[in-house]
């Protein structure tokens, strides 16, 4: 492994199941409609800058229909003391339209480009953290979303826990699966893992958005020195890219240089930075978030030339820091 800095996309696909106790379907229709152009879009984009990227793909995306769904699903389900926010109890009571809940087709396309890891979401968006839900029904579902993807000869080595509710206590199980990597929580207060039950307080929200803009919280970029140090590794994000937002534009110069700022410091030091987002975000206002998602990659670009700054995704990193700790 060399010395070089890395910079990681990760992004969390999963339609409206990862939206559903947010908003609703009307509130939220435009962006599921926009979101499979945006997924082409970014490959598109993603392949002309040489970008390697983890999608996180939750294991109902790869079902055509509700069928399919039950057909896969573990014999034991979540049984989360808030009943809201299970989503078998949702695709009971609902009628679900298929483009906002299903997509084989998606999967296929970003399996069709170079340098794509499609990884787990979990099978059912499993919230790890949520009072009533235990070891064994989060091992089970986990299993589903992996035997779902060999469906398609695909190999889940990489997780992202829905809204980065990562429980220490499922570490070893996860590794036990195959699983060598998972997306961990940027360090501070702010970003600590919360169940849903335990609300993000209005100062919360507020310094996350403001460390959007203003380095508030720090750069967020990791040695790999100290991930390797414990498996399954944890591959840090460092910043949540945070959509494309007309009220808020007169402030994306520093929205972008909060970005290329740490991009810059990772580069420098060889150390990793990690982006994500959903593909859902760039649903709506797909043209200016593509926009400002080529400036990224035009000074990921540059530190690649300049400081030797790589684009890996989570895998792969997992395969290099496997090799350097033989």
């Amino acid at each position: 492994m060399t010395n070089s800095g890395i910079f990681t996309i990760s992004l969390d696909f999963e339609l409206y199941w990862g939206m559903r106790d947010v908003v609703s379907v009307e509130g939220y229709e435009n962006n599921l409609q926009g979101t499979p152009d945006a997924i082409e879009k970014m490959l598109q984009l993603f392949n002309d800058y040489g970008i390697h990227t983890t999608w996180a793909t939750l294991g109902f995306l790869f079902c055509k229909n509700i069928e399919e769904v039950k057909k896969h699903s573990p014999n034991l389900l979540p049984s989360y003391t808030n009943d809201e926010i299970n989503l078998y109890n949702y695709m009971e009571q609902n009628t679900l339209e298929d483009l906002y809940h299903f997509a084989p087709k998606c999967i296929d396309l970003i399996t069709s480009y170079p340098h794509q890891e499609i990884a787990t979401h979990t099978f059912s968006h499993y919230y790890c953290l949520e009072n009533g839900q235990n070891e064994e029904e989060f091992l089970l579902d986990l299993a589903a979303s992996i035997k779902i993807a060999l469906y398609k000869n695909i190999e889940l080595t990489s997780l992202v826990f829905p809204r980065n509710q990562y429980n220490e206590n499922y570490l070893e199980m996860i590794q036990q699966l195959g699983i060598t990597s998972y997306r961990g929580n940027e360090k501070g207060w702010i970003y600590e893992a919360k169940s849903e039950q335990e609300k993000k307080t209005p100062i919360k929200r507020l310094l996350r958005i403001l460390d959007s803009y203003i380095n508030i919280s720090g750069f967020h970029t990791y040695s790999l020195s100290d991930i390797s140090k414990q498996t399954p590794y944890n591959i840090p994000a460092s910043r949540f890219l945070r959509p494309y937002s007309a009220r808020l534009s007169f402030l994306d110069s520093l929205r972008l240089k909060r970005v290329t700022d740490a991009m810059t410091y990772a580069a420098k030091n060889g150390e990793l930075f990690h982006i994500w987002w959903h593909p859902h975000n760039f649903g709506v206002d797909t043209d200016a978030n593509l926009t400002f998602l080529t400036k990224i990659l035009k000074h990921y670009k540059m530190l690649n030339k300049e400081y030797g700054l790589r684009s890996l995704t989570m895998g792969e990193i997992s395969i290099e820091l496997d090799e350097k700790n033989r």
